[in-house]
């Protein structure tokens, strides 16, 4: 949306007509979605930002079909993802460029196409049935995904770890100097992942008592990693009304792990921890929260995220707000200590909680 369409709407002047264009727009944006994986799949997008070309030139270089190219090249240029001159050459526009070089854009677009899509068919019934019921197009009917991704296809699983990782990696070198300073004897990654964070500790301190629990699906293939060797692995699952927590102490760190859950897992996650927990032990809570964005753009994006909670990962939790989750760990009986803000550079928040 343009900024004169912005200042129309806020000023009251958005016309019925901008507003109907704007309906077409939404009701159509799934074909050029598609459209635009169509063009990175055959090869179309970077054909053309090669240099400005022709419809003709295109087939020929790609053996695609009169119709193939004139049809997606009308869909991309009434979108803005391809221009053409007066001499009907095309090019790839700034919006189009991001397709292929922004490698937020590629990680979310990928994310979305390969793991989200077709289980966003089924929004309206993982919203009544309180399920994620988007699962059955790639697997079953599952409670959650996470067990099940060890299973996924290699697009779906290539897609998904690199969605988790891209945003929450690069916070976790600064996360560990933060943790560090408090000089905790143990450290503890709950819903560890790839291990990610686990690796960063290893080459900061390779004599780091640190421990990983995750699901025991996921314990089993991080476990293998010759980088995790001197990592202590726990599978647990905290869903569980009494999980088989180890003994805790030092520090805990959940690196976008509570949006995995509702708000009532989350205070029972929260009491679990402070259960097994000595006293002392400081808790962790990395997370991009929706009201904490400096980019519009960023919000937009994690609001929508929440959707794929709801169709795809367990059908009732979300991203959250930094209010929600500071007032959910004060309902579990915890307190936050300290709030650091601007972690990495998606705009996390570390939020420091004491027992």
């Amino acid at each position: 949306m343009n900024k004169k369409s912005k200042y129309r709407r806020k000023n009251r002047g958005y016309s019925a007509i901008e507003a109907l264009a704007d309906a077409q727009k939404l009701i159509f944006s799934p074909m050029i979605f598609q459209t635009i994986g169509t063009m990175l799949d055959l090869g179309i997008l970077k054909l053309i930002d090669e240099k400005p070309i022709s419809s003709n030139s295109i087939m020929e270089n790609l053996k695609l079909s009169e119709y193939a190219i004139n049809t997606i090249l009308e869909s991309a240029q009434v979108f803005g993802i391809v221009d053409c001159n007066k001499e009907g050459l095309f090019s790839v526009t700034k919006l189009g460029k991001s397709f292929l070089y922004d490698q937020m854009t590629i990680v979310n677009f990928n994310f979305i196409r390969n793991c989200c899509y077709l289980g966003a068919s089924e929004m309206t019934e993982s919203f009544l049935c309180g399920k994620p019921m988007g699962l059955k197009k790639f697997y079953k009917d599952s409670d959650t995904l996470y067990p099940l991704l060890p299973e996924m296809s290699e697009t779906f699983k290539k897609s998904w770890y690199e969605f988790d990782n891209y945003y929450s990696d690069n916070c976790f070198e600064e996360v560990y100097d933060i943790i560090a300073s408090q000089h905790p004897e143990k450290l503890f990654d709950i819903g560890g992942n790839t291990g990610g964070f686990e690796k960063v500790c290893l080459v900061k301190n390779p004599n780091i008592d640190i421990s990983m629990l995750d699901l025991k699906a996921n314990i089993e293939v991080v476990s293998k990693n010759d980088q995790l060797k001197k990592c202590k692995f726990y599978s647990v699952n905290m869903l569980e009304e009494e999980p088989n927590l180890p003994k805790i102490s030092g520090a805990v760190l959940m690196s976008q792990f509570l949006d995995c859950f509702s708000k009532a897992q989350i205070k029972r996650i929260l009491e679990n921890i402070k259960k097994s927990a000595d006293n002392g032990t400081k808790v962790y809570i990395l997370e991009p929260f929706t009201d904490n964005q400096i980019f519009e753009a960023s919000k937009l994006s994690l609001i929508q995220i929440s959707l794929y909670f709801t169709c795809m990962a367990n059908g009732n939790s979300k991203m959250y707000k930094k209010s929600e989750m500071i007032q959910l760990i004060k309902d579990a009986g915890l307190e936050v200590s300290n709030i650091y803000e601007n972690i990495g550079t998606h705009e996390y928040t570390l939020l420091e909680c004491s027992l």
